[in-house]
C-alpha cells in the first residue's frame, strides 16, 4: 500500500457500495416488487411501513439498511465480474442468489417464519427477481458514484 490514497479510496468504495445498496432498494428493488404484486406473483406488498423491532424503523428503511450492506460486499467482489454485459449479468445474479438466499434461510427462520418461506413458488420468484433488480441497480448507483468521484478527483488535481 505505498499509494497514500488506497485506504481513502478503499473507504470511499465501502461508501459507495452502501449508499449504492440503500438506493437500489428505494429505486430498484421495491418498485420491481410493486410490479410484481400489480402482476398478482408477489405475495407480499411494496414499500411496507410497519414499524420493526427493536428500533421502531418503517420496514422500507430496515430493507434499505440491509441492502446498504449487501452493498458494500457488492463493492468488495465487483472488480472481479466481467466487463461489459457480463457484468450485468453477474450484478443480477448476485442480488437474485446471495442476499435471497440469506432471506430464505437464515432471515425467515430467525422470524420465526418458515424454511425457504415454505418453498412456495411465488414467493421464491418474487425473492429472484427483486433482488436481481437490486443488484443491477446497485451496479449502475455505484458506478455512477464511482465515476463522479474519479471525475471530481481528475477535475481536482
Amino acid at each position: 500500500m505505498a499509494d497514500g490514497n488506497v485506504p481513502a479510496n478503499f473507504s470511499v468504495r465501502l461508501l459507495f457500495g452502501f449508499v449504492a445498496g440503500f438506493l437500489a432498494t428505494l429505486i430498484f428493488h421495491q418498485p420491481a416488487l410493486t410490479l410484481l404484486w400489480a402482476a398478482g406473483v408477489a405475495p407480499f406488498g411494496p414499500f411496507p411501513m410497519a414499524a420493526t423491532q427493536p428500533f421502531g424503523v418503517p420496514a422500507v428503511f430496515s430493507l434499505a439498511f440491509w441492502g446498504g450492506v449487501w452493498g458494500i460486499l457488492f463493492a468488495l467482489i465487483d472488480g472481479g465480474f466481467p466487463r461489459g454485459g457480463g457484468y450485468w449479468i453477474m450484478a443480477f445474479l448476485f442480488g437474485a442468489i446471495l442476499p435471497s438466499l440469506v432471506a430464505l434461510l437464515v432471515v425467515l427462520p430467525l422470524k420465526g417464519g418458515p424454511m425457504g418461506g415454505g418453498w412456495h413458488p411465488p414467493l421464491l420468484l418474487t425473492a429472484f427477481l427483486i433482488n436481481g433488480a437490486w443488484g443491477i441497480g446497485t451496479g449502475l448507483i455505484l458506478k455512477a458514484l464511482t465515476s463522479w468521484f474519479s471525475g471530481s478527483r481528475d477535475a481536482t488535481t
